[in-house]
């Protein structure tokens, strides 16, 4: 284990008589994890320690079966606890689940569950009768991970699709629903045409989601139209003429919407296109058709919410906004004063 300081709220004791917090991380999420830890190392505050964790066994039986195993087990007792999760595909699931259940149950003070991307987040209603619900399916889940000392274990959760999704959690856990678009408003503010910015948004969706973060800049809504046999994307709202346009989305799967709204600001001659997705699902690679796009674009960022991100952002035009600060932040880890 390896020990770094890190500021939780706690009494005024001293802090070298405070057991340290203890992070621990899926396999898949090894890289998030070191990157938390690295931003707590820059600071010079005198703070509480935190040690990395890396004695979790990910193996597999011959019938591929999850066989885990956490090292000295008998350490977790008492200590406050954190595990970096990524429920990017079903495969791993189960295995993550099994370790989070049992962490309580080893009496650890308390437990504090990062999981980034929330998988199920678009399919939180029923549109058509014999749909099923299967957010409120992993919500249920998580919500019986068992209590620890200090009560129910709080998840950390950026740019759910949904915010009224909080609801399909029960009482027995805290869902802390968070954004990574302040740490995106910071990045744009440092480009070179700042002043000529403006903000899109491709559906009502997202514009209700995250059109009052970006109160700064014009807003531009476009939306999906029937023209004949097909749907296409227009502009519904706002004037993209000479703008640097960011489109803004929770998440991107194969990215046909995105393309599309970038032609639609294109024909309304914005002088340069840009996007960010929190979550950049790209199911079988679909992140490719970006690199040779039918629209160029000035910059992609994604966030580093779902781990193959890390490899993505090798590409141009992708950018990594990783959100190991905003953990950071919301663990209050480090405080602005």
């Amino acid at each position: 284990m390896q020990g770094v300081p890190i500021d939780l709220p706690m009494s005024s004791m001293d802090l070298k008589q405070v057991p340290p917090v203890l992070l621990y991380y899926h396999s898949s999420t090894k890289t998030l994890a070191e990157k938390i830890i690295a931003i707590v190392k820059e600071s010079d505050k005198n703070m509480r320690l935190i040690e990395i964790c890396h004695g979790i066994r990910w193996d597999r039986f011959r019938d591929g079966w999850p066989n885990i195993f956490i090292d000295n087990v008998e350490e977790i007792a008492g200590k406050d606890v954190i595990f970096v999760a990524s429920f990017h595909s079903p495969e791993v699931i189960f295995e993550q689940l099994s370790l989070i259940y049992a962490f309580p149950r080893y009496l650890v003070r308390s437990f504090r569950l990062i999981l980034p991307y929330f998988p199920t987040g678009t399919m939180e209603r029923i549109d058509t009768e014999g749909q099923i619900v299967t957010a409120k399916s992993l919500a249920r889940m998580l919500s019986l991970i068992p209590l620890a000392a200090r009560g129910p274990a709080q998840i950390f959760i950026f740019d759910i699709h949904a915010l009224q999704e909080r609801f399909y959690f029960t009482d027995g856990v805290i869902p802390r629903l968070l954004s990574a678009i302040p740490y995106l408003i910071r990045e744009l503010k440092n480009l070179p045409d700042i002043d000529n910015l403006a903000i899109a948004f491709p559906d009502e969706g997202a514009y209700k989601r995250f059109h009052t973060f970006m109160k700064e800049w014009p807003i531009i809504l476009c939306s999906k139209v029937r023209d004949g046999d097909k749907r296409i994307v227009k502009i519904k709202e706002g004037d993209p003429k000479g703008k640097h346009v960011v489109i803004i989305d929770d998440l991107v799967q194969t990215g046909g919407t995105l393309i599309e709204c970038a032609k639609a600001l294109k024909n309304e001659e914005c002088s340069a296109v840009s996007i960010f997705v929190t979550h950049g699902v790209f199911p079988e690679k679909s992140w490719e058709r970006f690199i040779q796009p039918e629209v160029e674009f000035s910059n992609i960022w994604v966030t580093d919410s779902i781990p193959h991100a890390n490899e993505i952002v090798r590409h141009k035009p992708f950018k990594l906004l990783s959100l190991s600060e905003a953990i950071v932040d919301a663990l209050l880890i480090l405080k602005s004063s």
